[in-house]
């Protein structure tokens, strides 16, 4: 495709109607890794949310591979999101939670399972698809939401701030196996940080929020990240 990967133009957000941020329009180029800083409280989740389709847009359009997806249901929307927490499904498998995307949609077992396989491998993980989800380390854990949000290979992969629960080393050595991750596999990203060093190191362009965003009045009773 000719075009940015995703694009918003003139997006407002907010949370319960309330506004946060206005005027926000971005660009991500095919294969381009752009990470995004700023304070607590700024907007960058809910500017994720909001392009996932997790919290309605208050204003203006969110487009990707060049289709007005703003009124479009989050699973339509071929959107990747990792949270800062894994949330993963603890009745399933490493190898169930990593194909749950795929199987819904009517993937083949064995494509499915291959797949999984091939993440799991690339993240440092193999042999790990029938273990129990609670048996894994929080860095283990993030790496199976990762290869979760890749297995369907989506459009774009959002991550929220997802190495912000570890410890320093471990969340040095796991950014730089996602940056690695997102290049073999030609994903398109925003990858959420407060951590300019992190934000620096995963991404081809680094964006502050305030630059492109214009702040609203801040959530009375609320806070966004």
């Amino acid at each position: 495709m000719t075009g940015p990967r995703l694009a918003t133009q003139s997006l407002s957000i907010g949370y319960l109607g309330r506004r946060v941020a206005s005027d926000i329009t971005l660009a991500v180029a095919p294969a381009e890794v752009v990470a995004i800083v700023g304070p607590s409280g700024s907007g960058k989740s809910t500017l994720l949310a909001t392009i996932a389709g997790v919290v309605p847009a208050l204003g203006g359009s969110v487009i990707i591979e060049g289709r007005d997806v703003t009124a479009t249901a989050i699973h339509e929307r071929g959107v990747g999101l990792v949270f800062q927490e894994p949330l993963l499904f603890p009745h399933l498998s490493v190898m169930d939670n990593v194909t749950y995307g795929l199987r819904r949609q009517r993937a083949p077992k064995d494509v499915a399972q291959a797949r999984a396989i091939e993440l799991l491998d690339w993240l440092g993980l193999e042999g790990y698809g029938p273990r129990n989800v609670e048996e894994l380390s929080g860095g283990q854990a993030q790496r199976v939401a990762l290869a979760r949000a890749l297995a369907p290979r989506p459009a774009v992969l959002l991550l929220d701030e997802p190495f912000s629960a570890l410890d320093s080393d471990l969340r040095q050595r796991l950014a730089g196996d996602v940056a690695r991750m997102l290049r073999h596999e030609g994903v398109s990203a925003i990858h959420v940080t407060h951590d300019l060093a992190e934000a620096t190191d995963m991404s081809d362009r680094v964006i502050a929020f305030a630059d492109f965003a214009h702040s609203a009045d801040r959530l009375q009773g609320g806070s966004l990240r």
